[in-house]
């Protein structure tokens, strides 16, 4: 009697979606390593080579193949991080994040929470300080036009500069073309709103990013913004400033459109999802003691999104109904 062998599953289950994520995020971590230098490509290696065991793991005893969100998960984690984070941060942070944001849910499609976020937000409470003083400004301006490509790291001495955000909120103006450039210290993806801007909208032309998503956060940002901005409010800054300031493009563009974590179902719900984020931001950067926001805000926006769509659903119903 002859029989068959099973076909052998490959070990990374190929999704074309993660890999252009990935595509959009290579020109991100290329400007990591020139305004910051080769540390950051350490890092990014660390933290690849953790997610993806830390989902190994737990995919062979689900019995399923680990997948390519896996690596954009780790891609997003490490440009989340300061430049001179410690090496083993970095890992606890993903691990934190593959595992109990994803893996702990059942695996890719199931997690309610983006697992690089969380992952940013566990290390970030558990380790405020090197999560808030570990910023350097970039390097690229006085290494002789090659930037961070010929250094390893910036120079302990620059250590705890200020980022955009914590200058704003202290009164000072920051030239707009800084912040597109990305000459002013900040995370390793986040400093170049300019070329944050331009991988995102390769992600909205390739139909990865939904485009609904990213323009309600937007609107919603800046008019919140511009609101509180003319009404006075103590503690409110520039919304051009604070738009291309701290992470609030990288994560509306790369994390907020994360097809799993947000509200898909309708564009209705893209548009309120998106809305709810954007109005966040403003709110948590005012009226609390955290400058950025970001990470709460969509952390927050991730629980709301299943209710979203199951309003939205029940509505749909109930009209078709009537």
């Amino acid at each position: 009697m002859v029989t068959e062998k099973k076909e052998r599953k490959p070990l990374i289950l190929k999704q074309k979606p993660m890999l252009q994520v990935i595509y959009a995020l290579i020109p991100l971590c290329l400007a990591a390593v020139f305004f910051f230098g080769w540390r950051f490509a350490a890092v990014l290696l660390v933290v690849n080579i953790a997610g993806f065991f830390s989902e190994y793991l737990f995919a062979r005893i689900y019995k399923n193949q680990v997948t390519s969100a896996v690596f954009v998960t780790s891609f997003l984690f490490a440009l989340s991080l300061p430049p001179t984070i410690p090496l083993w941060i970095a890992v606890v942070g993903i691990v934190f994040g593959v595992v109990f944001a994803k893996m702990a849910f059942g695996g890719f499609g199931r997690n309610v929470f983006n697992p690089a976020i969380s992952g940013r937000a566990f290390v970030y409470v558990s380790f405020g300080l090197p999560l808030t003083s570990r910023f350097v400004e970039p390097v690229w301006r006085n290494s002789n036009g090659f930037g961070g490509f010929s250094l390893w790291q910036a120079s302990a001495d620059t250590v705890t500069r200020a980022t955009p955000l914590v200058k704003l909120a202290g009164g000072e103006t920051i030239p707009i073309l800084d912040l597109l450039v990305g000459n002013t210290a900040g995370s390793f993806g986040e400093t170049s709103a300019l070329l944050i801007i331009i991988c995102g909208l390769y992600l909205i032309v390739r139909k990865t990013a939904n485009y609904r998503i990213v323009l309600a956060g937007l609107f919603a940002f800046l008019i919140f913004k511009a609101l509180l901005w003319t009404a006075g409010v103590a503690g409110t800054t520039d919304p051009v400033r604070s738009l291309l300031s701290g992470s609030f493009l990288f994560v509306l563009f790369f994390m907020a459109t994360d097809p799993v974590s947000s509200s898909q179902t309708t564009n209705k719900g893209r548009y309120i999802f998106g809305a709810v984020f954007g109005l966040l931001v403003p709110l948590i950067r005012t009226f609390s003691a955290w400058p950025e926001g970001t990470t709460f805000a969509i952390l927050l926006t991730n629980t709301f999104a299943p209710l979203i769509d199951y309003f939205l659903k029940a509505s749909k119903r109930k009209a078709a109904v009537r």
